[in-house]
């Protein structure tokens, strides 16, 4: 009976990763070799123009650009998400549930509506310019909307709790006797933090980065509705070329950019553990 049944769903695990992860992938790096059709959208012959066209200064401006933001808010997502998890490993474990689920339950909520709400925050008129102009702390409204720091508030705002929980995971694992030993031999407490956390924790800072640096760069809608026209990310250069300017094959190359980046963060990752476990081994 056991037999069957693990057949059966190894059968449809592969059939899962083959049709709806390889196959659309396979289409994608094949459309990035096609030339533009705008009435048939690709054609033949093959080439690598939307890879050329990835050189172009426009483009590569806002590549970096793009990065640059992501960056940002990567950064800002490590620097509140560390203690946060730090801290929430500390707490009973009852409280920690509690904690955890009060970190999920955004996610209950369409990212797009919880963008829009953001937007009412962040408005001239919105909640925190009226707030502050009553507290008396501003004599005018702060321009907080359609700014590149609005774009960095709403991508940290959706993405923290990604860098939060493997940072959490990797806190909770960390054995209390290591800094207890730590102390014993004369380190210090930044000695410890330096010497002793900050490796045992690097493999969930890279997994945080992983899980934050790659789709802060594909959110369009969060520059569209927070940052207007002159923030763009990557995701908003990969949506207008499928949906408006019909170069699918430069969107496709935008994208296989973006998985290379995706597999390359995956690589760093996996050596990090790797070379954590020999360490530990050693």
């Amino acid at each position: 009976m056991q037999q069957p049944f693990r057949t059966a769903v190894l059968i449809l695990v592969w059939g899962w990763l083959l049709f709806l992860v390889l196959a659309p992938n396979l289409l994608v790096v094949g459309a990035s070799v096609m030339s533009r059709d705008p009435a048939r959208f690709l054609s033949l012959p093959l080439n690598l123009d939307a890879y050329r066209q990835l050189l172009d200064p426009l483009y590569l401006e806002v590549f970096l650009h793009s990065l640059y933001m992501a960056v940002m808010t990567t950064l800002a997502c490590l620097l509140v998400g560390y203690p946060f998890a730090w801290a929430l490993s500390r707490v009973g474990k009852q409280r920690q549930v509690l904690l955890v689920f009060l970190l999920i339950v955004p996610f209950w909520t369409n990212s797009l509506v919880r963008t829009y709400a953001l937007k009412l925050i962040l408005a001239t008129n919105g909640l925190l310019n009226n707030a502050l102009l009553a507290l008396g702390w501003i004599d005018e409204p702060m321009k907080l909307l359609y700014t590149e720091g609005a774009v960095i508030i709403g991508l940290v705002y959706l993405l923290l709790p990604f860098m939060i929980l493997p940072l959490y995971s990797v806190f909770d694992d960390l054995r209390e006797e290591l800094l207890m030993a730590s102390h014993d031999l004369g380190a210090g407490r930044w000695a410890t933090f330096a010497h002793v956390i900050v490796p045992l924790t690097l493999p969930g800072v890279l997994a945080g980065v992983m899980l934050v640096l790659l789709p802060a760069m594909g959110l369009f809608f969060v520059p569209d509705i927070l940052g207007g026209s002159r923030n763009l990310l990557v995701g908003n250069v990969i949506k207008n070329q499928f949906l408006d300017a019909r170069n699918w094959p430069f969107g496709a190359a935008a994208s296989i950019l973006l998985t290379l980046a995706m597999a390359f963060l995956l690589f760093a990752h996996k050596l990090s553990k790797r070379r954590l476990g020999e360490e530990g081994g050693a």
